[in-house]
């Protein structure tokens, strides 16, 4: 029998991965119609269906399943050689994966992607920003950016900069109309913009003070699960948001949104790079990572450096 080629394998953990034709061909650079000329090539070769196709889904047999856990290391080996081969050129050079949610991608892109991409003419970045909490093993990503209390316990972690806070902000027009929260209890007489979290539970306050930890779910007429359009709902004076301060802190500066019950909001550890601690670290990877660590020195209040972590929710 022919031995496959690294496309046909290459297809199939694509579209293990994504689940979708279309986005696996993404992927790889190629037409949806030619990866499903590839696997369906692969399938007649060994005689099995590696992949289930209906109108609706798209998923590997059995004998898929146990195909590609024998080849996926394979293929991370070879991946991972010709990485190996990049350190011997004067700069690093391919594709790198990252997946962020919306906030850390905006925090990141001018100031670590931008750069990066000047340094380094032969890299190519796609940033993925999305809300849900991705694997970025078993989703082909290089590396992700969260707040660090979600990052998973076996990944190496790197500061992107500063503690920041989680604050509760209104419009003056709705202090107008509303007293000012004096303490979290006081929102229950308020109505508050609540979200929605990617995995369909609502979003509970929280609050923390001299070790008095709270999580209230609150009242509101208004949910919503994007931090931009709750933004504007506080602006336009519907009710009072918990959002992170880099959200508002432009309106706050400009009296568009003023703060409230900030006793309660103490700082946290925020955003975090992070990447598998066992495996290869690609030369654009760390190119990467050394930026991330001079854009949060920049940042960072004038103390002790926050050392490099590995760590284990708040919304991203």
């Amino acid at each position: 029998m022919q031995m496959p080629g690294l496309l046909e394998l290459n297809a199939v953990a694509a579209v293990a991965t994504h689940k979708n034709f279309r986005r696996a061909a993404a992927e790889l650079g190629l037409s949806a119609s030619a990866l499903s000329h590839a696997i369906a090539a692969l399938e007649r070769r060994l005689g099995v269906r590696l992949i289930n196709r209906t109108t609706r889904s798209v998923a590997l047999s059995e004998a898929g399943e146990r195909f590609l856990a024998r080849v996926r290391p394979a293929l991370h080996e070879i991946a991972g050689a010709m990485e190996a081969v990049n350190e011997f050129r004067d700069r690093p050079a391919g594709l790198l994966r990252i997946n962020a949610s919306e906030r850390a991608a905006r925090h990141v892109l001018t100031p670590v992607v931008a750069e990066f991409l000047r340094r380094y003419p032969d890299m190519r970045v796609e940033l993925a920003a999305e809300n849900r909490l991705a694997d970025i093993v078993a989703e082909g990503f290089d590396a992700g950016i969260r707040i660090a209390e979600t990052v998973p316990r076996d990944m190496i972690a790197v500061p992107c900069g500063p503690d920041a806070r989680f604050v509760v902000a209104g419009s003056p027009g709705y202090f107008a109309a509303h007293p000012r929260p004096v303490v979290p209890a006081d929102l229950f007489g308020h109505n508050c913009i609540r979200r929605r979290m990617a995995n369909g539970a609502l979003f509970r306050w929280e609050f923390e003070r001299r070790g008095e930890e709270l999580a209230l779910d609150v009242p509101g007429s208004l949910t919503l699960s994007n931090d931009p359009l709750m933004v504007d709902a506080a602006l336009a004076a519907i009710g009072l948001i918990h959002l992170h301060e880099s959200w508002v802190e432009e309106h706050v500066a400009a009296g568009r949104l003023e703060l409230v019950l900030e006793d309660w909001t103490p700082a946290f550890p925020d955003l975090r790079l992070f990447y598998p601690a066992n495996r290869y670290m690609p030369a654009g990877l760390r190119a990467f990572v050394d930026i991330v660590r001079e854009t949060a020195a920049r940042r960072r209040p004038a103390r002790v450096p926050a050392p490099e972590l590995t760590s284990a929710p708040r919304p991203a």
